[in-house]
C-alpha cells in the first residue's frame, strides 16, 4: 500500500464535453496529468463490470507535441494504481482505443489528445469499459477524488505495447465490402481526396481500401505537424482551402471528386462534394440515416444534438424512426446507444456514431459508410444530397466561433443571455427559447439561432439554420453583433 500522496496545487481541473483539456505547459502539465490520470484510473477500476477480471487500461495518444511522452506518464499513473497499462505502438485515432477496450475487455482507456482544439492545447479523454466516452457523473467522481487528495504516486516501469491501429482497421474491414466500394468508385470515375489535417487518421483510408484503390485515392496533409499548419485540426470550411481548391480544379477538368476530412484524433468528419461545397455532419447525417435504414435495413432510433438541423429529423421521421434530442456532447448520444437500439447518432461538430459499431464516434467508419452510400447509389455526394433536399426542403446552416477575452468575459455574456428576454431577431419573432444546451431561439420552420459556449475555452459558438443562405447569413450576423456589442 502506498503511503505518499500527490496533491494538485494548481487551479481546479474542469472536464468539458469530452475530457479534460488545456494549454500545454499552463493548464496541462506533468504534475496535473499525473493527478488526473491517477484519479481517472482509480475510478475506472471502481466501476469495473461485475465478474470483470481485467486489470488493463488502454493508453493511447495522438500526433500532438509531447503526446507520446505524456502517454508514458499516464502509464506510470496507471501502474501506481496497481493496474496494467497497455500502450498503443504508435499514435492512433481515438476510436482505435475504444475499439481496443471492447476487443480486450479492458477497464477503459486514457487517451492523450486535444482532439480539434488549437495546436497549443493538449488533453486527456476517458473511455469507459463499454467503449465510449464517460458521462458527467464519472468526471464529477474523478474531480471528487482529486479534491480529496487520495491519489497514489506513479510507478515507473516497462509498458506493454500493441498494434491498436492495425486491430482497429482490421475490424473496420470486416464490416464493409471493400472490393465493391473500390470497384464502384472506379465505375463512377470518382477521385477520393483525403485530408487528415496532419492528424492521427493519416493513411488509414488508403490502408482500408487497399492497393487496388491507388488510382482513385489521393491524400494531402498526411505528414505529422504538431502545429497543424497553424490552424486547429478541426474540419471546418475555413481550414480546408487546399482540398476545396483541388476538388474545384478537378471539376473544371472534368474529374468528379469527393473530399473526406478528419480532425486531429480521427473521431470527427466532414466532406467536400464534387462541386467544392462543404458538407458537415448536418448534411451527412440525413444521407446516412437514409442509407442505413433503406439500404442496410437496420433498426433503431436517431439521436441528434440540439444544434443539429431539422433535416435530420425530417428524414428520420419520414421512415418512421423516433428522434431523440440531447445537449451537445457525444457522451449523451453514447448513453442512448447503451440503453436502446440506435440506428445513428451524431452532433453538428463532426462526430457520428452507429449502433452497429461502437457507442463512440468513429470518423473512419463514417467515411466508409459515405463511400458505400454513394457507390450504392452510383451518385456523387452532391447529387445524393440534392435528392434528399428536393424532397424535404432546403436548409442553409452556418456557424461562427467568437473568441472571448477570457473566462470572465464568457461568464458575463452567459449571464446576459440568461437574463435577457429576446423576443425579436431581425424581423422574426422568437417562437420558442430552448435552453437544453445554450440558448436556441426558434424563429420559424427550418429557422433558428443558437448561442453556446465552449466547455473548455473562452469561446462562443453561434449556430444558425434558415430557409435560404441570405437569411442564414443575416441572422448569424445579428447574433454576432449582439455578442460583440454586449
Amino acid at each position: 500500500m502506498h503511503t505518499n500522496k500527490l496533491r494538485l496545487t494548481s487551479s481546479k481541473v474542469q472536464f468539458g464535453t469530452d475530457g479534460w483539456r488545456g494549454v500545454l505547459g499552463v493548464d496541462f502539465n506533468l504534475e496535473r496529468l499525473l493527478v488526473v490520470a491517477t484519479a481517472a484510473a482509480q475510478e475506472l477500476a471502481s466501476r469495473a463490470p461485475l465478474n470483470c477480471k481485467s486489470r488493463t487500461i488502454i493508453v493511447g495518444y495522438d500526433r500532438r507535441f509531447m503526446a507520446a511522452e505524456f502517454a508514458e506518464v499516464v502509464a506510470s499513473a496507471v501502474r501506481g494504481c496497481d493496474l496494467e497499462p497497455l500502450i498503443t505502438q504508435t499514435c492512433v485515432p481515438t476510436p482505435a482505443c475504444s475499439w481496443a477496450v471492447l476487443e480486450r475487455e479492458a477497464l477503459g482507456a486514457l487517451v492523450i489528445t486535444a482532439s480539434h482544439n488549437p495546436p497549443i492545447w493538449l488533453g486527456l479523454k476517458i473511455k469507459g469499459s463499454f467503449g465510449g466516452s464517460v458521462e458527467g457523473d464519472f468526471t464529477k467522481a474523478v474531480e471528487k477524488r482529486i479534491s480529496a487528495s487520495g491519489i497514489t504516486p506513479p510507478i515507473d516501469g516497462f509498458s506493454k505495447r500493441f498494434d491498436a491501429r492495425g486491430e482497429h482497421l482490421n475490424g473496420l474491414r470486416k464490416k464493409f465490402d471493400i472490393p465493391s466500394i473500390v470497384n464502384g468508385l472506379k465505375r463512377m470515375r470518382m477521385k477520393v481526396i483525403v485530408d487528415p489535417m496532419h492528424g492521427s487518421a493519416a493513411g488509414c483510408i488508403g490502408e482500408l481500401l487497399g492497393e487496388s484503390s491507388i488510382e482513385v485515392l489521393e491524400e494531402i496533409r498526411h505528414e505529422r505537424d504538431p502545429l497543424f499548419g497553424g490552424n486547429p485540426p478541426e474540419p471546418l470550411s475555413r481550414y480546408l482551402g487546399e482540398i476545396t481548391s483541388l476538388i474545384k480544379t478537378n471539376m473544371s477538368n472534368g474529374i468528379t471528386s469527393l473530399g473526406l476530412i478528419f480532425d486531429g484524433d480521427g473521431d470527427r468528419i466532414a466532406a467536400i462534394d464534387e462541386s467544392g461545397n462543404f458538407c458537415s455532419t448536418q448534411l451527412l447525417m440525413p444521407l446516412l440515416i437514409d442509407h442505413l435504414a433503406k439500404v442496410r435495413k437496420l433498426p433503431g432510433c436517431v439521436v441528434k444534438t440540439v444544434s443539429g438541423i431539422d433535416l435530420m429529423r425530417l428524414v428520420a421521421e419520414d421512415i418512421g424512426r423516433e428522434v431523440i434530442e440531447h445537449p451537445v456532447g457525444f457522451k449523451y448520444i453514447a448513453g442512448e446507444m447503451l440503453s436502446k437500439e440506435v440506428l445513428v447518432g451524431g452532433e453538428e461538430s463532426g462526430g457520428i456514431g452507429f449502433g452497429m459499431h461502437l457507442p463512440e464516434r468513429d470518423a473512419l467508419f463514417a467515411a466508409m459508410l459515405i463511400l458505400e452510400a454513394i457507390t450504392t447509389r452510383c451518385k456523387p455526394l452532391g447529387d445524393s444530397l440534392e435528392l434528399i433536399m428536393s424532397r424535404f426542403g432546403r436548409s442553409h446552416y452556418e456557424r461562427i466561433d467568437i473568441s472571448l477575452a477570457n473566462m470572465q468575459e464568457r461568464s458575463k455574456l452567459q449571464t446576459l443571455l440568461n437574463n435577457s428576454s429576446i423576443s425579436l431577431i431581425l424581423d422574426y419573432h422568437v417562437i420558442e427559447v430552448i435552453r437544453k444546451d445554450g440558448f436556441k431561439y426558434r424563429l420559424g420552420d427550418n429557422h433558428w439561432l443558437m448561442f453556446r459556449f465552449s466547455g473548455t475555452e473562452p469561446l462562443l459558438r453561434i449556430y444558425c439554420e434558415a430557409p435560404t443562405e441570405k437569411i442564414a447569413k443575416a441572422t448569424l450576423k445579428w447574433g454576432q453583433d449582439f455578442a460583440q456589442e454586449n
